[in-house]
């Protein structure tokens, strides 16, 4: 306890200092902050930003019957929902980052887990940094940016639930988690390579899920729910509107949820994944070998995607947690919504919900994210409340993660940075059924995680979403330089015919001149896309 007790006193004389050398400064030449005069809010939409880890384009609005998502749903017929938004990288620092800043990963150089967004772009200004340099009060809890990256840039205020790990999604209730994680802890305190956050707490996994006959505010995502509402009450007094990131946790990894959310699911009626096999012809190298749940306790006996599904009661026990998980978030949405009504916010705040990538339960034999597949790659997205003119409505018209910064600037009158890479989509918001970018662009940096075998070469796939077909070509990545090098492997997926992405027919000699149409697409770049 008394090495602890010293970490921590370190970190707390660290995190002084960094505060500090942030605070003295803060209007830098290559960070200005630009002295705007407030005007009232009635005049100015507040923000309301919902990024939700790992969510898949799965509720009730996107089509699934059997998960229950009353609030989501709700939160759709208020807005426009977007069946095919797609993010820029399927794994949580590249996706936030390129959406964040509304740069596409080769631009940010964000492709891994690792990388703080800061190191490579120390003069980016990000999205909410951008509406607190034009006189918006901004305010972020939970997950917006990776977890090991916040942002001092970016936030008026950066908030945390105290009692809580910094990075919380692996918070246990239950005796047996417990007891798996101490025992995790003891053994890493013994090693003598003991790391701790910045709140004394030590990072580990136990098991893969967790029901607990709990109350929501015993897990994180309740907890900030709490704090958040307490938050727009001060909100609501101030003179500067406000843009209020608050970020969600579950479903991420462990399902943990209170029992209640559990017992919303008979599991015998969630259907298993149709598809529970590697698409036949493609490159082997192309999907993830589920490293991150196979790092709990009770997932050691994982398959890989190339062997044998897993054992089929292991499956409905991981579809039931993750759907609770869902119901979870969707109630702590529930609250918030409640609570713009009774403050009298909903009129003059837009709302804007995301999932940072989709997630596999069981398709393509996986389980996780990180590859270039449409499983992977498309996300939810709803954009709703003020100046949202086709409330109930749906669109199908392809749209990125790096377009969310310039409609949020457009939306709110703020100049769109003449930078970024992403379209401002607050013309779909009047009519949903415009036509709109002829492809959607995705990439990833294959080698950084999954199984040491398949890491080298590391291999960058970039992609393509037209409107009937995927297109990917992979490349040996050149980590020197960062830059791809030698030409690897293509896929080519029918959406017409194989919606599910099955069967690679890049090939079939009948597709070359379609292959040739989309390789020079993809090479052309997202430039070449944008609507007319």
């Amino acid at each position: 306890m008394k090495y602890q007790n010293f970490i921590k006193a370190i970190w707390a004389l660290s995190l002084c200092c960094m505060v500090m050398s942030f605070s003295e400064n803060p209007g830098s030449k290559k960070n200005p902050v630009r002295k705007v005069k407030p005007t009232q809010k009635q005049q100015r939409p507040n923000v309301l930003f919902i990024p939700i880890d790992d969510l898949r384009p799965d509720t009730g609005c996107y089509g699934n019957k059997i998960i229950k998502t009353p609030n989501i749903d709700r939160l759709a017929k208020r807005g426009v929902v977007f069946n095919r938004a797609y993010c820029q990288q399927a794994v949580c620092n590249p996706s936030r980052a390129s959406l964040l800043t509304g740069l596409r990963p080769d631009s940010t150089q964000v492709w891994d887990l690792k990388t703080d967004l800061r190191q490579k772009m120390p003069d980016v200004v990000t999205l909410p940094q951008i509406f607190k340099n034009n006189g918006y009060y901004t305010v972020g809890i939970g997950k917006a940016f990776h977890n090991d990256y916040p942002d001092a840039f970016s936030w008026n205020e950066d908030l945390h639930v105290d009692g809580f790990p910094f990075d919380p999604d692996a918070t246990y209730q239950l005796t047996d988690n417990l007891i798996i994680q101490k025992e995790k802890e003891l053994a890493i305190l013994r090693s003598g390579k003991a790391t701790f956050d910045k709140y004394g707490f030590i990072y580990v996994k136990a098991n893969s899920t967790e029901k607990a006959d709990v109350n929501d505010d015993a897990y994180y995502d309740g907890a900030q729910t709490s704090m958040a509402i307490r938050k727009l009450k001060e909100l609501k007094q101030k003179e500067e509107p406000f843009f209020f990131s608050v970020g969600y946790y579950r479903p991420h990894l462990p399902f943990n949820a209170p029992k209640k959310y559990w017992d919303l699911y008979n599991p015998n009626d969630i259907p298993l994944a149709r598809n529970q096999f590697v698409p036949k012809n493609a490159p082997d190298f192309a999907l993830y070998g589920d490293e991150e749940l196979r790092g709990y306790t009770d997932r050691a006996d994982l398959p890989s995607p190339w062997d044998p599904p897993y054992d089929v009661e292991k499956q409905r026990h991981l579809l039931h947690a993750y759907y609770a998980s869902v119901s979870y978030t969707d109630a702590q949405i529930g609250r918030l919504l409640d609570a713009l009504d009774e403050l009298g916010l909903s009129d003059n705040t837009i709302v804007v919900l995301w999932g940072d990538h989709g997630w596999k339960l069981g398709e393509h034999n996986s389980w996780g994210k990180q590859s270039n597949y449409e499983i992977d790659t498309r996300v939810p997205l709803i954009i709703s409340g003020a100046g949202v003119q086709a409330k109930g409505k749906k669109s199908n018209a392809l749209t990125e993660f790096v377009d969310i910064y310039p409609t949020l600037c457009d939306m709110t009158g703020i100049t769109i940075p003449d930078y970024l890479q992403g379209t401002s989509m607050k013309p779909l918001l009047t009519d949903p059924d415009r036509r709109w970018k002829t492809a959607a662009y995705s990439q990833y940096l294959m080698g950084r995680f999954g199984p040491k075998e398949k890491r080298k070469p590391e291999k960058m796939g970039y992609a393509i979403r037209t409107d009937k077909y995927r297109y990917v070509e992979w490349f040996e990545w050149n980590k020197e330089t960062s830059k791809p090098g030698a030409y690897l492997a293509r896929e080519l997926y029918d959406h017409t015919n194989d919606p599910d992405e099955n069967v690679n027919i890049a090939g079939e000699k009948a597709n070359k001149k379609l292959i040739n149409q989309l390789s020079l697409q993809l090479k052309k770049g997202w430039r070449y896309s944008k609507p007319q």
